[in-house]
């Protein structure tokens, strides 16, 4: 798990392809590597993978075919500049929220635009993801917590403040670039448990939305 702050800015080092899959080298830059072990967790440009070997500042990570698949890794190029964040530890302040590493979907810049100091990002991703995005709710760009400012049928929007511009990749992105995206982890499982669960008896999960409103939730008068 992690926090969505991003601790350093890494580069990728080397991309070895080994039969479907990668073996990545990522330098990791002003990250703290002294507590890192083999088989930690570093989420990088918010893909949670695993250190299989480390070698002075830069670890090793092998890259499944599956992540290839559904996340921007597959294009990424020697040289590249990732945002860098360890697995959560419990005595870890949560400064973002809940991330898991697991990328939901990639998406593309299609608009910025500056809005005072701050950067504003508009983002296309697929039209059912964006049951799970709210506005002024928490989204996972590229690794990054961030909160939601807009939305609409399959674009959400996103202001950018000068510190976190500064501190991530962000204020590299350009119209057109693909970032990955993980949706609120709440959502997901709020879904979940609304969907009607099938027994042996045929019975249906308690938890509807007709019992959500009737305790209130969604209520905008309480």
């Amino acid at each position: 798990m992690f926090t969505g702050i991003i601790e350093a800015v890494g580069e990728v080092a080397q991309s070895q392809r080994k039969g479907g899959d990668i073996s990545l080298k990522v330098r990791t830059g002003k990250l703290d590597m002294s507590d890192v072990n083999l088989g930690d967790s570093i989420a990088t440009n918010g893909v949670c993978l695993t250190v299989t070997r480390l070698e002075g500042n830069a670890y090793w990570a092998d890259v499944s075919a599956e992540t290839l698949a559904h996340t921007t890794l597959s294009h990424w190029q020697v040289g590249q500049a990732v945002n860098l964040e360890k697995a959560l530890t419990p005595q870890s302040r949560l400064g973002g929220h809940l991330v898991s590493g697991h990328v939901d979907a990639v998406g593309e810049i299609t608009a910025i635009w500056p809005d005072a100091r701050s950067i504003r990002y508009k983002i296309k991703v697929s039209a059912p993801l964006m049951r799970y995005i709210a506005l002024k709710g928490s989204i996972t760009v590229d690794g990054t917590s961030l909160t939601v400012t807009g939305v609409d049928d399959d674009e959400f929007e996103l202001s950018i403040v000068p510190h976190t511009a500064a501190q991530t990749i962000m204020r590299h992105y350009q119209v057109g670039q693909q970032v990955n995206v993980e949706v609120d982890q709440i959502a997901r499982y709020l879904e979940r448990l609304l969907q009607p669960v099938a027994t042996s008896t045929e019975s249906k999960s308690s938890l509807t939305q007709a019992w959500l409103a009737e305790q209130g939730f969604g209520d905008r008068r309480r």
